[in-house]
């Protein structure tokens, strides 16, 4: 038992890093939904015309 245990720990640990911080990825989130606020209202009077 104590064998099978010390070669299940014997293994090295995967670890992928973030290319960037985790926050980053909220505010970059935010900044791609607000862009497509901006475009949405830019174009919100368009069937008013046509």
């Amino acid at each position: 038992m104590r064998s099978s245990l010390l070669a299940f720990e014997g293994g090295h640990e995967v670890v992928n890093q973030l290319p960037v911080h985790p926050v980053m990825y909220g505010v970059i989130a935010l900044v791609l939904l607000l862009f497509l606020l901006l475009v949405t209202f830019a174009f919100r009077s368009v069937h008013t015309r046509h």
